[in-house]
This record gives structure tokens, sequence and C-alpha cells, in this order.
């Protein structure tokens, strides 16, 4: 057998079905739709909806549900100590250089500064929030720690 005898097996290729062309194509009148129900109508009836399971208690009303997750609970990007020393002697390090070195994701999100590891080198570090065992550390080797507070937009109003 050679490679140019290969070819799709008997059947492999069928034709398209040409629906509703008339009673004649065989493919027409309920254009292969049967008769009635809820599979034979168009548009969004076009079947049940997305999750329902023949009239059974579908899935997600069986799995019991747990937990709570507050919609007003604040989000912070953690910074340790020890990942500041990237930065030269005497900088002023705020959340956009932060962005820049990588040591955060979003230059938008709030900045908290944990005391994980030492710092070296005397900062000027500017963040939302400063942990107690942060603050020493910064303040025993010389640096300066300047507190940034969020402005909360007042109720009923948009930006336009």
């Amino acid at each position: 057998m050679k490679i140019d005898g290969i070819g799709m097996p008997r059947g492999a290729n069928r034709p398209k079905k040409r629906r509703g062309r008339g009673v004649g194509s065989g493919h027409g009148k309920t254009s292969c739709k049967g008769h009635k129900g809820s599979k034979a109508r168009t548009g969004h009836h076009g079947g049940p909806r997305l999750g329902f399971e023949g009239g059974q208690m579908p899935l997600i009303r069986r799995i019991p549900k747990r937990g709570f997750i507050s919609k007003f609970k604040k989000l912070f990007h953690i910074v340790n100590l020890n990942s500041l020393n990237k930065f030269a002697d005497n900088t002023i390090v705020s959340p956009a250089e932060l962005f820049t070195a990588n040591l955060i994701s979003d230059k938008d999100g709030e900045v908290k500064i944990l005391g994980d590891g030492e710092l070296t080198k005397p900062l000027t570090i500017k963040a939302h929030r400063f942990s107690k065992s942060a603050l020493e550390k910064i303040k025993k080797i010389g640096g300066k720690i300047e507190i940034i507070t969020v402005i909360p937009a007042k109720a009923g109003t948009q930006d336009k």
C-alpha cells in the first residue's frame, strides 16, 4: 500500500443538507426539526435555558452554597521591605515606581508595605498602609514614610 492510495473512508464527505427547499429535497417542510416542541422553535426558544435538566432539580441548586464575599473588602498590593532594596539610596518610592520595578501589578491600587526581611538603604516610601514592623525598620535605618490618603467619592455623584 502506498501513501497516495490512502483516501477518506466511504461516506466521510457527505453533501450538505439543503433544508427548507421543498418536500422533494427530503429536507423540506419542517427542515429536519420534527413537529413542534422547544427544539423546533427559532430564536431564544430553540432549546431549554442554560442549566435546565428536564425538570430535575438542577445541579446549581442541588449543591450547597457556602461562604460570603463582602463587596466592601479592600484589596491591597503587598510589598515586603526586602524587595525595596533594589532602589538606590534616598530614592522616593511611590506606587508608580513600584509598578515600573514590577513589584506591583497595578499602579492604581492601594499599596501596603509589610516588614518581611531587612531594609538596607534609607528610602522615602509613599504607600497607603504600613505594618508596625515595617514602620520600625524603616525609621531605624533612617528612612522616611509618607502615607497616601484616599479621599472617597461622595455618595450619589458620578465622574463624567
